[in-house]
């Protein structure tokens, strides 16, 4: 099975999520971020373009992120949100707080 994520660092840091971020894929998601924040990056960008469905467990991984990334003083973008994943977010009013 595939990751539920790609990450790039070149020319800036890009997290694109693809498929499905479920309570099945959240956890690997999650352990990169714990990976990612640990290079204290300035900036990332999330690309959600390839993502077709989340559910709660997926929102809280990217939730963490967020939150991780803010709390250094770091920058995030979320980018090519489509779908089901912006209406999940719109419910959850998070398409206010990703800045979507």
């Amino acid at each position: 099975m595939l990751a539920p994520y790609e990450v790039t660092r070149s020319p800036h840091l890009t997290l694109a999520v693809r498929g499905s971020l479920d309570i099945n894929t959240a956890p690997a998601l999650a352990e990169e971020v714990d990976r990612i924040m640990a290079n204290r990056p300035p900036a990332i960008t999330v690309d959600l373009g390839a993502l077709e469905l989340i559910d709660s467990s997926g929102v809280a991984a990217l939730v963490k992120l967020y939150k991780a990334i803010r709390a250094a003083g770091g920058t995030i973008t979320f980018v090519n949100t489509r779908d089901q994943p912006l209406a999940i977010f719109k419910l959850l009013k998070m398409d206010r707080v990703f800045g979507i």
